[in-house]
């Protein structure tokens, strides 16, 4: 893989509106997402030949939405799949390519997450039979994601005297994002005490500790460097991934110390390698954040700080827009919306190109101010590569690398 840097390219991102009432099934918006994002690259129908998405039971199939498009495929894979799917669809997009099976290929992901099929262990989920994998967890309480992580969440602060103070930073630093962001579900900006403050769902997690619902579909499309260069938009070359890398053990991932690590101490051995850099160069990431606590532990496991010292980085405004290395420019899942980490990728491809969208007059043609005053911009300045960290659980996980 370390052969195909720089060879494939992010062309095209769309998105639906994010929203808490869709009022639309996961087909039309997946249409819409998908549409949007060959518009963003000047593709037609017939540029198209290669189709992924990923769902969790809750979304349509690419044979549906392709001819719904005029799509004729040569190429499509559905997968089952949460917060690890991004990064990882994205690198067997570039395989199909390289292998022939396609030319070009849209990945989307489409889901009413908060009008249907929702993420937490309420509803249907929770009332659905007990089997499978499921066994390793909900037998003992754990139905959903933050009682099945926070083991993991609570032995760090054991090991380490990380605070809930120090967490609650992530948040804050997520939603003044956000606040510039004019399509995020949240703009409101939150104080550390908003956050401690907020009711507990479970120990650690406060409820501004945790993620949004949303309805939504996002859609981003991958091509070879070659293709790139003849389209609309500035080519965003991939310089590295990592796929689905897990721990030793995932169906109880605390089983294998140190209990507070995460798959990203494995998928930084394969990224940073082939991307042929280190997280010294990266100048934002976009760090999955279903909770504050994913982003702490992702970001200490990726070499951005040592381990244990998570909270002290995250707390001293190095994430922050103006600091030393900005995270979840968009909000993110905690503020602009839960799409499973398609849209952490869509902002980091704006913000390579120059184009996040926020309260700049001119940010669709990349003239920004640079000023991260209430109201004004979101766009990182002289931003060259970017890197996202995806979550699915605390032992699998998953990584890309991007540069402009």
């Amino acid at each position: 893989m370390g052969t195909l840097k720089d060879r494939y390219c992010v062309v095209g991102v769309g998105e639906t509106e994010y929203s808490r009432n869709s009022g639309r099934t996961t087909r039309a918006m997946a249409v819409e997402a998908i549409r949007k994002a060959m518009d963003d690259a000047g593709l037609g129908p017939k540029d198209v030949d290669g189709m992924m998405s990923y769902q969790g039971n809750d979304s349509t199939p690419s044979l549906i939405v392709g001819p719904d498009l005029a799509i004729r495929l040569n190429f499509w894979m559905d997968v089952v799949g949460g917060g690890s799917s991004t990064e990882a669809l994205i690198g067997l997009a570039m395989g199909a390519i390289e292998v022939g099976l396609c030319r070009t290929v849209a990945i989307f992901r489409s889901m009413n997450g908060y009008t249907e099929v929702r993420i937490g262990g309420t509803g249907t989920r929770a009332a659905a039979p007990v089997r499978g994998q499921e066994l390793a967890w909900r037998p003992y309480g754990m139905t959903s994601a933050g009682q099945n992580f926070a083991p993991t969440f609570m032995r760090h602060m054991y090991d380490y005297g990380t605070t809930s103070e120090q967490v609650a930073h992530v948040k804050v630093a997520h939603s003044t994002h956000a606040s510039q962001n004019p399509k995020a579900l949240h703009k409101e900006r939150v104080t550390v005490e908003d956050v401690l403050n907020s009711r507990w769902i479970v120990k650690p997690l406060h409820l501004l500790d945790c993620c949004v619902e949303t309805d939504n579909a996002t859609c981003l499309i991958v091509t070879s460097a070659e293709r790139a260069r003849d389209l609309r938009q500035r080519p965003i070359h991939i310089m590295g991934v990592a796929g689905r890398v897990s721990k030793p053990r995932t169906d109880f991932h605390f089983a294998h110390g140190p209990i507070s690590r995460v798959a990203g101490y494995y998928a930084k051995d394969i990224v940073f390698p082939m991307a042929g850099i280190g997280p010294e160069d990266v100048d934002l990431t976009g760090s999955y954040d279903a909770f504050t606590f994913t982003t702490l532990l992702q970001l200490e496991e990726y070499g951005f700080c040592k381990k244990g010292e998570g909270g002290a980085y995250v707390s001293s405004g190095s994430i922050e827009l103006g600091g030393a290395r900005p995270n979840n420019t968009s909000g993110g899942h905690l503020c602009e919306a839960y799409t499973h980490g398609m849209n952490l990728v869509i902002e980091n491809v704006r913000q390579l190109r120059g184009t996040a969208d926020d309260y700049c007059p001119g940010w669709a043609e990349g003239k920004h101010s640079y000023d991260y005053s209430p109201g004004k911009c979101r766009q990182v300045e002289d931003a060259e590569i970017a890197m996202n960290l995806g979550w699915s659980t605390p032992a699998t996980g998953s990584a890309l690398i991007l540069r402009r």
